[in-house]
């Protein structure tokens, strides 16, 4: 009977070791996020429709928007929101002047809503693989 005790110790052991390892392999993805500033150096501003072109967005990775929360917004939108620069109901909007929003996999649609900022390119489309 000592030896199973000691087998089901060692197991219990080997258990307990692995759980951090499996924790940092689910987690991989989110390690080799990156973190794009929206429009660069210019910021979240007009015609920024076009920014997105040629970048590559993943789960996990990070959009920092920097603007003048007196001059913009953002506000997270659905495709007919994003389409038509209209704000649906209950819409998650940040003020902030620095958000920081982390993607998750599939589409996200941002605008700013200030009136005619959005019908000047002030919105973008982005996926996340």
């Amino acid at each position: 009977m000592a030896t199973r005790r000691g087998s089901a110790s060692w197991s219990a052991q080997a258990i307990v070791a692995l759980m951090p390892v499996s924790v940092l392999l689910l987690q991989a993805d989110y390690v080799q996020a990156a973190t794009y500033t929206v429009g660069d150096s210019s910021g979240w501003t007009y015609n920024a429709v076009g920014w997105t072109r040629g970048k590559q967005f993943k789960a996990g990775d990070v959009l920092v928007f920097n603007y003048s929360p007196r001059s913009h917004n953002v506000v997270v939108v659905d495709n007919g929101g994003y389409t038509n620069c209209v704000t649906p109901a209950r819409a998650r909007t940040y003020t902030s002047g620095k958000d920081r929003i982390t993607l998750s996999k599939g589409k996200h649609f941002f605008i700013c809503n200030f009136p005619g900022h959005c019908e000047s390119a002030m919105k973008i489309a982005v996926t996340a693989v």
